[in-house]
């Protein structure tokens, strides 16, 4: 028998633990058709999983482009950290999905946001030598001297990570 007293919650329905995992599934497959539907019946945009993670930033992970625009239009927010420190502009500037950073940049994403380690998404995309991001942060505003919490520049966490062409986008 269950106890559902205060103090003791009662235990996830299984159908319930089984729908979210279709929810962040979707995400992470980009399905912005079942996305939409789901927001349009009231499922929360800003839904988070076990790590921290919203449905943006799966989506933005992966490269979603269409997914992520649905869940911005629907009002995510892509400023939430995960519980790893990451931001989803982080996030889709490590993996390279321009198309995504532009749109979370469109919808109020901070150019120079970061979680506790300091890390932007200039700073990623400089060390995976992402040209073309590079370009497109800088162009958003993004700060060239910022500093993660070791001290590191954009130019000198492409350096240490032996990015080719990054490094001369970059003041020194």
């Amino acid at each position: 028998m269950q106890d559902d007293s205060p103090g003791n919650p009662p235990e996830m329905d299984e159908e319930l633990i089984a729908f979210a995992g279709r929810v962040f599934q979707a995400a992470r497959a980009g399905d912005a058709a079942v996305l939409d539907d789901l927001l349009r019946q009231g499922l929360p945009p800003n839904l988070r999983n076990d790590k921290g993670d919203t449905l943006v930033m799966l989506a933005g992970y992966h490269g979603h482009a269409g997914a992520v625009r649905v869940l911005l239009e629907h009002g995510a927010d892509p400023t939430i950290i995960n519980d790893r420190g990451q931001t989803p502009l982080g996030a889709a500037a490590f993996k390279g999905a321009g198309e995504v950073v532009a749109l979370l940049l469109k919808h109020g994403a901070a150019v120079d946001g970061c979680g506790p380690d300091g890390r932007t998404a200039l700073m990623y995309a400089a060390m995976f030598n992402r040209v073309e991001l590079v370009r497109q942060l800088l162009a958003a505003g993004a700060d060239p001297a910022a500093r993660d919490v070791a001290g590191n520049t954009a130019r000198m966490a492409a350096e240490a990570m032996g990015a080719p062409d990054t490094p001369a986008l970059l003041p020194a």
